[in-house]
């Protein structure tokens, strides 16, 4: 039984601060059946999908921080979605923000099959600050609004194989590819709504679209697993977030890659078979891990 399928990765273009989720939706819904009649089987959307990325200002207010949130899903705004998910047979990977009934915040992912979810997974590695900085350009206070992820990095059986996600910054953690490797991720899928500028070390900011393939493709070579990373791209509210989605190989080969900052849908035929290339050659885990000399790795971190 083959094991092929096609995914899609649907960048979306900026999203206002003023437009309603029913817009960002439609954006969705066009580019879900955009991927459908190339034949896709996973549609991934991006972190937060639904707003604009809110972490760029300060509140204090909390009901003008949980107006950000979504506190079912699905609910009515995010309904065609999955209604489309089960018209088109269409599985689709959604960010957005989480407040739970207990008014705990995650930024959060979901996977979705035939309108079912059958996976979540909460943001672990939370960039950026809490309180507020006014010196900067923008705020990023993801440190502010939500928790860190309490879910772990949950591996699904999904789409044909084992499916698993992360968001935006824990791509950037080869933890974070590690551990989905070890437990057996053979296509991680993943949202990000990456800034062109980084005021704390503006000189890297010509590199941002080097670091996002280089952790993306160093994370698939060296678990021997396919990723697919979407943005949220453009200008958006003043500041200009990365393009540059990608469909990466187990080889560590990008064999998709987004051209524009705006909505986009990139595809790729992709062999989840072909994780073995990696994995019984170079990343062999059993033959040549040697995890007792990684104890550094999950060491208690040190203090502020």
């Amino acid at each position: 039984m083959t094991r092929k399928m096609i995914v899609a990765g649907a960048q979306l273009g900026p999203i206002a601060r003023s437009e309603p989720r029913a817009s960002a939706v439609a954006r969705m819904c066009t580019l879900m059946r955009g991927a459908h009649a190339r034949g896709a089987q996973l549609v991934v959307f991006p972190e937060l999908a639904l707003t604009t990325f809110f972490p760029r200002w300060y509140m204090e207010d909390p009901a003008e921080i949980d107006a950000w949130f979504e506190t079912e899903m699905p609910n009515a705004a995010v309904q065609p979605l999955f209604d489309l998910s089960v018209e088109l047979g269409l599985g689709f990977h959604l960010g957005y923000a989480e407040r739970t009934a207990e008014g705990r915040h995650f930024n959060t992912a979901i996977l979705v099959e035939a309108g079912r979810i059958v996976g979540k997974y909460r943001k672990i590695h939370l960039p950026g600050h809490r309180e507020n900085e006014p010196w900067r350009p923008f705020q990023h206070l993801e440190k502010r609004y939500f928790e860190k992820g309490d879910l772990g990095f949950p591996v699904f059986d999904a789409f044909g194989g084992k499916t698993a996600m992360c968001i935006c910054n824990d791509r950037r953690w080869p933890e974070t590819w590690r551990v989905l490797g070890l437990g057996g991720a053979e296509l991680v899928v993943l949202g990000y709504n990456t800034p062109l500028h980084y005021p704390p070390a503006p000189e890297h900011d010509h590199l941002q679209y080097f670091h996002n393939e280089l952790s993306v493709q160093a994370g698939c070579y060296q678990n021997g697993l396919w990723a697919v990373a979407v943005a949220k791209a453009g200008r958006e509210e003043g500041c200009d977030l990365i393009g540059g989605s990608v469909i990466v190989a187990p080889t560590g080969e990008v064999v998709a890659r987004a051209a524009t900052s705006g909505d986009e849908l990139i595809t790729a035929e992709i062999d989840l078979d072909r994780c073995a290339e990696i994995r019984a050659n170079i990343f062999n885990f059993a033959q040549h891990r040697e995890p007792a000399d990684y104890t550094a790795i999950t060491a208690p971190k040190p203090g502020p």
